[in-house]
């Protein structure tokens, strides 16, 4: 039988396996999820917790991130299709590679390991350690890792948060602090999470290690303060 000028017999076989159905996102973000080396805004997918990678896809069907290219991806997939593809890359453990990061004053880099590691108190802007964990390799089951990120991803999405283009489940914590920060602290904060050594051990920290300082509403509602 012939479809459209092309026999059955002589159509190209595809494989039905997991990485073919993934091209559209390893196209991107790397084979095994390890990020794009020619773009800081294809950020790292592989051993992140895979709570956080199925609650960012749901994000951009439901329209809380706004990315068209990933907005289309993502939309008609299933709930069980997305846990597949999330469990997939949370399972990877490949090798980090070193973002570049632009040439700042040494007190950038100083203000920006203030705000990662203690904070600022007079802005209400708690650390980032305090969510995502001592060594800032994320917490399970929904709090991403900060290390081995590009500085463009990182400084993106915060000013995502204070634009309004990127949200999460009310109350929106990460909105909050954002708004809180300086363009100046973005950069600050940005520049020290990408010139930051990755740890030995990667692994996020296991659930329930973590007291939020902030209600967020990704964490259930926990956490409290202001």
């Amino acid at each position: 039988m012939v479809v459209g000028g092309l026999a059955h017999a002589d159509r190209p076989s595809v494989p039905d396996t997991l990485q073919q159905r993934i091209a559209a996102c390893t196209t991107c973000h790397g084979a095994h999820g390890e990020g794009s080396p020619g773009s800081g805004f294809f950020p790292r997918l592989a051993g992140k917790p895979a709570g956080y990678l199925a609650l960012q896809i749901q994000n951009f069907q439901r329209g809380l991130r706004k990315y068209a290219p990933m907005e289309y991806t993502v939309r008609q997939l299933s709930p069980e299709y997305i846990r597949e593809i999330a469990e997939y890359f949370a399972a990877q453990q490949v090798p980090y590679e070193r973002p570049p990061v632009p040439d700042l004053a040494p007190s950038f880099l100083r203000r920006g390991q203030q705000l990662v590691t203690t904070g600022d108190p007079a802005l209400k802007v708690p650390p980032c350690q305090a969510c995502h964990g001592k060594a800032l390799t994320g917490t399970e089951p929904s709090v991403p890792g900060l290390v081995g990120l590009p500085y463009d991803y990182i400084s993106s999405q915060l000013g995502s948060w204070r634009t309004g283009t990127r949200a999460s489940a009310a109350p929106d914590c990460m909105a909050t602090i954002a708004n809180r920060l300086t363009p100046a602290d973005i950069t600050a904060v940005a520049a020290w999470l990408a010139s930051h050594d990755v740890p030995a051990d990667t692994h996020p920290q296991p659930a329930g290690s973590i007291t939020p300082p902030l209600s967020c509403g990704v964490l259930g509602g926990q956490g409290g303060g202001t």
